[in-house]
């Protein structure tokens, strides 16, 4: 009797956890939350502007915009901009933010990715722990940004 009372608990308990496990209902998002206007390169799909040096290569002089990176939670877009082959700023132009959640993972996580960004100047920087999507949308963004600048 005392295993049947036993097994009945466990058995309730376990139903009880299951159920009242709440998951994310927002999903991915599937438009985007920023308006962004520029002029998109056709063949590759991103904005670039800049100079050509003496020496025939691009001088990195000028912004650069990567194209949106499709994550599970929304589109990441990163723009640098370049002064004398130095990253002087970014911007995440277009991230996460559809609800309470994003707001506050991308509130510490963008700026740090950043922060990375100039002090590393380039890609080689670490993903935010929390932040696993988004990071991983700003360095694929980041880097044909990059490409695209010839950093």
């Amino acid at each position: 009797m005392r295993r049947i009372v036993m097994w009945f608990l466990s058995t309730v308990t376990i139903v009880v956890l299951l159920f009242g496990y709440h998951t994310s209902t927002s999903g991915p998002s599937t438009a985007s939350n920023q308006v962004i206007s520029s002029t998109q390169d056709s063949g590759t799909g991103l904005t670039t502007s800049g100079t050509t040096g003496s020496t025939g290569s691009t001088s990195s002089t000028g912004t650069v915009t990567g194209p949106a990176v499709n994550t599970r939670w929304g589109p990441v877009r990163v723009q640098i901009t370049t002064s004398g082959g130095k990253i002087t700023a970014v911007d995440v132009v277009e991230y996460p933010n559809n609800n309470p959640r994003d707001q506050e993972i991308n509130s510490y996580a963008i700026p740090q990715l950043v922060q990375e960004t100039l002090d590393a100047q380039g890609s080689d920087i670490d993903m935010v722990s929390g932040a696993t999507v988004t990071s991983d949308g700003y360095l694929q963004s980041l880097q044909a940004a990059l490409d695209e600048a010839g950093l």
